[in-house]
């Protein structure tokens, strides 16, 4: 388990820096990535620096940033042992609410994103007989009045299970991470019933701690409270 390599997207803020911190806690290094490389650096300092994280630059929705977030990785520590596909945003819920604008870039991030993840990683963790997770959502098993963001859910859990089925035999295990309310800074005000932001990491970090024979598919863990 030491030394294992996590690289994860969305990492400069809320889940993806709590996975960070838990993480390297546990004794492992972290590839950081995000749009914004001032924080993905501060961070990065904090867990210890190059020998045991390094930031990268990365727009998901860009397929020269996976890959090149995944040649850095490699380079600097060698391999890839969890692939954390991360990175999202959400939406005010009604199809006459934000513009098209905010629903492409929402679409493009959350769903086409996370498939570049998978695509840029997933030869390191066949090397590695590596983990391969994604972020959904408790809004993903539900059907919500005018979501979009839900929508892209949805698909996200289709997408860990087409990964699960298209990696079988490879040793390679997927799991979707699915939270209710989480109060981070995906929302403008914290909900009032709210998971924090390391609930959800140790829902990351048990999924990978288990032994090799054990592949947990999908962890759905929602508040205490939350009707939804």
């Amino acid at each position: 388990m030491n030394d294992r390599v996590f690289l994860i997207t969305g990492a400069s803020t809320g889940i993806g820096a709590a996975t960070a911190r838990s993480a390297v806690e546990a004794g492992h290094r972290v590839a950081l990535a995000a749009r914004s490389l001032d924080r993905l650096e501060a961070l990065a300092a904090e867990l210890g620096g190059p020998e045991r994280a390094i930031a990268v630059r990365c727009d998901v929705t860009e397929w020269e940033d996976q890959r090149a977030l995944a040649e850095r990785t490699l380079e600097a520590f060698g391999r890839i042992d969890v692939a954390f596909a991360n990175a999202g945003f959400g939406a005010v819920r009604g199809f006459l609410n934000e513009s098209p604008e905010h629903w492409r870039a929402m679409i493009l991030t959350n769903v086409y994103g996370a498939a570049l993840t998978a695509r840029a990683t997933i030869p390191a963790l066949k090397e590695s007989r590596g983990h391969l997770l994604f972020t959904g959502s408790v809004a993903g098993h539900v059907v919500v009045p005018g979501s979009i963001y839900a929508t892209t859910k949805h698909a996200v859990g289709a997408m860990a299970e087409a990964a699960r089925r298209d990696l079988h035999g490879t040793g390679v295990r997927v799991t979707l991470i699915s939270p209710g309310n989480v109060d981070t800074p995906f929302f403008d005000n914290a909900p009032p019933i709210a998971l924090r932001d390391e609930d959800v990491a140790a829902a990351v970090l048990y999924a990978v701690s288990q032994p090799d024979h054990v592949n947990v598919n999908e962890v759905l863990v929602r508040p205490t409270g939350q009707e939804i």
